[in-house]
């Protein structure tokens, strides 16, 4: 059997760019038991309420929701249990000290498998206030219309 090349979505969390400032991100691995990666592998998953923490210099991603994959047995796994995430020390200890500051949260953007072996973007974002949100729509409202006004010119 080949192997798996390439970048296959499960999961996005769209929500997160509304809600938060993206300033940084970071692709972490995931420790997976074996029916959660058949779970993911069917694209079954979420990450609404997801969020990462630092624990004792480790990286941690809590209230993930996998759901239980339906032809396994009674070693299934838990939907929402906490997962350790595979990163260097160098971006562990970068995360720490960033998130520690007021008004940091770390958010999962995506989980993917990559050549295989499953991924979750994490981003270092600063949630956004009401106005910041109602600003954002504005701006892209108005984008849209002034892509659709040039195309409209375009075609004359």
């Amino acid at each position: 059997m080949p192997r798996e090349t390439g970048r296959k979505v499960v999961a996005s969390n769209r929500k997160a760019r509304h809600d938060y400032h993206i300033d940084d991100t970071y692709e972490a691995g995931l420790v997976l038991t074996g029916t959660e990666v058949k779970a993911l592998r069917q694209g079954r998953a979420s990450l609404v309420d997801g969020f990462a923490q630092i624990d004792a210099g480790e990286a941690w991603l809590h209230n993930v929701h996998i759901p239980e994959y339906l032809q396994g047995t009674w070693n299934n796994h838990a939907p929402r249990r906490r997962r350790k995430l595979l990163m260097h020390r160098y971006e562990i200890d970068k995360l720490a000290g960033s998130s520690r500051e007021g008004g940091y949260t770390l958010v999962p953007l995506q989980l993917y498998f990559k050549d295989g072996k499953a991924k979750v973007e994490i981003a270092l974002a600063r949630g956004k206030k009401n106005w910041d949100k109602r600003q954002t729509l504005r701006e892209r409202q108005d984008k849209r219309e002034s892509d659709r006004a040039m195309s409209l010119r375009a075609n004359r």
